[in-house]
């Protein structure tokens, strides 16, 4: 098993994390991991301003997950009222299906129970990524049947594909 240390990201990572995140969402880079979104839009998951904006606000975090100084990982935990809204996992593609994303799910949940004592996850998931939603419900995450619009940000990405949604999954502990 590999040995990894899960951390709270600070300003400095913001680069590295942002770099780490668009490598696991978009484009060809993608391809080499099962959680690509490389067939449905076109462009960036995100961009260091960005990710310096959810470790600066209140009630946000980015956790990371690291072997020695590698990055491998990262997941964002936003606190809404009395649930935590979990987005942005990601794993290095090539380090994909090796456990380290059931592991940082695991830390990071840990870690929003510490710090806020919440025991409700919330996340939005697109429902025609079967296998991710499968990934998901292993962990306990149920789906809730609500359907969200897809997020429009032409400035970072394009859908490939018409009709793009998001479903809401839950799960209490």
């Amino acid at each position: 098993m590999l040995e990894l240390t899960f951390s709270r990201a600070e300003p400095v990572d913001a680069e590295q994390l942002a770099a780490l995140i668009n490598s696991a969402y978009r484009g060809e880079s993608s391809r080499q991991g099962w959680t690509t979104e490389a067939d449905l839009l076109d462009g960036r998951r995100t961009e260091v301003a960005d990710i310096l904006d959810l470790i600066a606000e209140a009630e946000s975090m980015i956790l990371q997950c690291r072997r020695q100084n590698d990055l491998l990982g990262s997941v964002h935990l936003q606190k809404l009222d009395q649930q935590v809204q979990i987005g942005m996992l990601a794993v290095v593609p090539a380090m994909q299906g090796l456990g380290i994303g059931k592991r940082l799910l695991a830390a990071a949940e840990a870690e929003a129970k510490q710090a806020w004592l919440v025991k409700h996850f919330v996340m939005a998931v697109i429902p025609c990524r079967t296998e991710l939603m499968a990934f998901y419900e292993r962990r306990g995450y149920q789906r809730t049947g609500t359907i969200k619009a897809f997020p429009v940000n032409p400035a970072l990405w394009q859908p490939k594909v018409a009709g793009l949604s998001l479903e809401l999954l839950e799960k209490h502990v």
